[in-house]
């Protein structure tokens, strides 16, 4: 199963349907329609309404883009996080990057890989997002679809650098295109992922399995307590049983012992009596003494009584 978590959307959006009708028969079975929020957050957050004839083989999660510039607005994440499916946020300095890495719960960090970044990637810091299960990623859809030589060759050189620092691990890899132009085939995105310097079964990785994880783990954080334990039954108590105060029907197998012949009672009686004595404990080799010896005393006894004559005989 191939992902594409970022596929930019707005309520007015015509070219939707058909860019989503594209990205189903490049072979994508998930797709993230995103949202961008930056500055000062609305006080209803709810997200767009999904569009209509999508895809039977599609599966549409519901993700909102943060723009960070001050670590001090994240008062209402966990808003975010019962509202979307997915919540990235996109740090505009190093100082938001670490605040996301190693404080703020997100599922994503998306960076704007376009530009000159005045920073560069360091592996400690990068590592600790990806041990808390936060995943970075790489929109490749700016840098295709005619930005210019210079967003090109930024988006080369920054994802190089973001390889190299994660060691390969922890990327996904997005289109972020608004028009199904920008879309590219899962496979042709792999082979863009090996130009940056990941090989081809990170590669696929990034668009396959690291892009699962970030999904199952979202789920688990907003179904569980800190995605650790999971309520699968509340515990009610079971409704109360209906009394049946009428004359209770006498079961069938009380009627047949009631029509039994008592010759057939009588025969049951004696296998239960039969079944009892030969339930009885064996005797002892002392018990089995005791009475051989006294069946000799006896037998000992009769002759004795036999062999005498009767004196006027």
């Amino acid at each position: 199963m191939f992902y594409d978590l970022n596929v930019p959307y707005g309520s007015n959006d015509l070219e939707i349907s058909s860019t989503l009708s594209f990205l189903a028969e490049l072979g994508y079975a998930t797709i993230a329609l995103s949202q961008t929020l930056s500055g000062k957050l609305p006080p209803n957050l709810t997200p767009p309404p999904i569009p209509t004839n999508v895809p039977k083989n599609l599966t549409l999660l519901t993700r909102v883009n943060l723009t960070l510039s001050d670590p001090t607005q994240n008062q209402r994440l966990t808003t975010l996080a019962q509202a979307y499916d997915l919540v990235a946020i996109r740090p505009a300095n190093e100082k938001a990057l670490l605040s996301a890495c190693t404080n703020l719960e997100c599922d994503v960090i998306s960076l704007d890989l376009t530009v000159r970044l005045p920073y560069h990637f360091k592996f400690k810091m990068l590592s600790a997002a990806i041990a808390r299960g936060i995943r970075f990623e790489i929109c490749y859809g700016p840098g295709v679809t005619g930005s210019g030589t210079d967003a090109r060759r930024n988006l080369i050189g920054n994802a190089m650098s973001l390889i190299r620092a994660t060691r390969g691990r922890g990327i996904i890899v997005s289109s972020e295109a608004r028009k199904a132009l920008g879309v590219r085939a899962p496979w042709d995105v792999i082979n863009l992922a090996c130009v940056w310097g990941l090989s081809q079964e990170r590669g696929k990785e990034a668009v396959c399995e690291e892009a699962r994880k970030v999904t199952a783990l979202a789920k688990l954080k907003r179904t569980s307590w800190r995605g650790i334990i999971d309520v699968i039954d509340g515990g009610e108590k079971p409704k109360p049983k209906l009394d049946n105060s009428g004359p209770k029907p006498k079961s069938a197998t009380s009627k047949q012992k009631s029509t039994l012949p008592p010759s057939e009672s009588n025969s049951d009686s004696l296998k239960r009596k039969a079944s009892v004595e030969e339930t009885e404990k064996p005797l002892s080799k002392r018990e089995m003494k005791r009475r051989a010896k006294k069946a000799r005393m006896g037998v000992v006894e009769g002759e004795d009584s036999a062999g005498v004559t009767p004196a006027n005989s």
